[in-house]
């Protein structure tokens, strides 16, 4: 697991890396390899903040919790994860993939948008593949939530049809079908 600890408004201390380390390998159990963590310990006033951002294959959990103590707020934000990935795993468990035969290969493409009297057509910054996999409704949905996304392209298990979801405005979501023929 690769750790990167940011200390804001407090002095560094080994003490609470290596403590921030030994309370995360917990959560490797939940979540396959490779695993990126990000903690941020701050002190405001009073509050002791730890807030960690966990990515892996796909997935981002992020969690955040205050209390008096910096060694509390970072049991209970570790707390806070492992219950999150537990559910996450639970979630997952319960929805039977598609077979995996059925994903399809898409490219994602980046592009920035200057002035039009510079330039007439956008420039590509960043272009790269990405696997579009077969998943119901539901379970694209909780992929959204978990990986903090406003949109999600994915497979329709049931049709086989290429399917859009995103996030609208007023919290719900919407979905974009193709018409049947």
């Amino acid at each position: 697991m690769q750790t990167t600890i940011t200390f804001r408004h407090m002095e560094q201390s080994d003490a609470l890396k290596s403590y921030v380390d030994e309370k995360l390998e917990r959560v490797k159990k939940y979540i396959e390899e490779p695993v990126v963590a990000q903690a941020y310990l701050t002190v405001e006033k009073i509050r002791h903040i730890a807030e960690i951002t966990l990515t892996a294959k796909g997935v981002t959990i992020k969690a955040s919790e205050a209390t008096n103590d910096m060694y509390a707020s970072i049991d209970a934000v570790v707390d806070k994860m492992e219950r999150q990935l537990r559910r996450y795993k639970e979630r997952l468990k319960g929805h039977k993939p598609a077979v995996d035969s059925r994903t399809r290969e898409g490219r994602r493409t980046i592009v920035q948008a200057e002035s039009l009297e510079q330039q007439q057509t956008p420039v590509v910054i960043r272009s790269e593949p990405i696997s579009i996999k077969p998943m119901s409704v539901d379970e694209a949905v909780m992929q959204m939530d978990l990986m903090h996304k406003e949109f999600l392209v994915f497979t329709d298990a049931a049709s086989d049809n290429l399917n859009v979801l995103y996030r609208r405005k007023d919290g719900n979501y919407g979905l974009i079908e193709p018409a049947q023929a």
